[in-house]
Parts: C-alpha cells; structure tokens; sequence
C-alpha cells in the first residue's frame, strides 16, 4: 500500500542543536528513495508502506549508533485506494485555489 507520511524525529540526550543527526536522518531517507522534503518541523515521505516504515526503523538505528540515547518520533500518515496522488499533487491542488 502507498503511503505519503509526515514523518518529525527528535534526537533526545544530544544538546539543543540537532541538526547533524537531522542531516543523517535525511541522507538515509533520501538514499531509500522515498522523495523526502525537509520542512522546518519534519519531513514528508512517500512510498510503500513497508518502505517508509523500514526507512524510520534505519534511522532510528543509525542516530542510536551516532550516540543519542533516546529518540522521539511522530508520524502522520495518509493513504488512498481511489486514485495515486503524490505530496507535490496535494500541494499543486490547494496552489491552484489560491
């Protein structure tokens, strides 16, 4: 099943500044080919389901081998069975109304 997620990992245990294990998070979820875009509380990601949740599961393990004892994760996620859309159809849909 495709999925497009909204996907916020927050490194815990690390200092305030975050944005090197954001970075390798981001490298990882790029690498999968999950068309990963970055916003300023997270990322969206599409692919199948079983992808996207192995991809969250490999940076959880690799943040963990960077070092940082605890990781806090939320997820939103969205699926349809009625047609494909991807995240930029979603986007040009509302631009268009505007």
């Amino acid at each position: 099943m495709r999925v497009i997620a909204d996907l916020c990992v927050v490194p815990l245990g690390k200092g305030v500044s975050v944005s090197s294990y954001v970075a390798e998070a981001e490298k990882i979820l790029e690498r999968r080919g999950l068309n990963p875009r970055l916003h300023a509380y997270g990322t969206n990601l599409e692919g199948e389901w079983e992808e996207v949740m192995d991809a969250v599961r490999e940076v959880h393990e690799r943040l963990h081998q960077m070092g940082v004892p605890r990781i806090s994760s939320s997820m939103r996620f969205g699926t349809r069975t009625d047609r494909e859309q991807s995240g930029e159809d979603k986007i040009r849909s509302v631009e268009a109304k505007m």
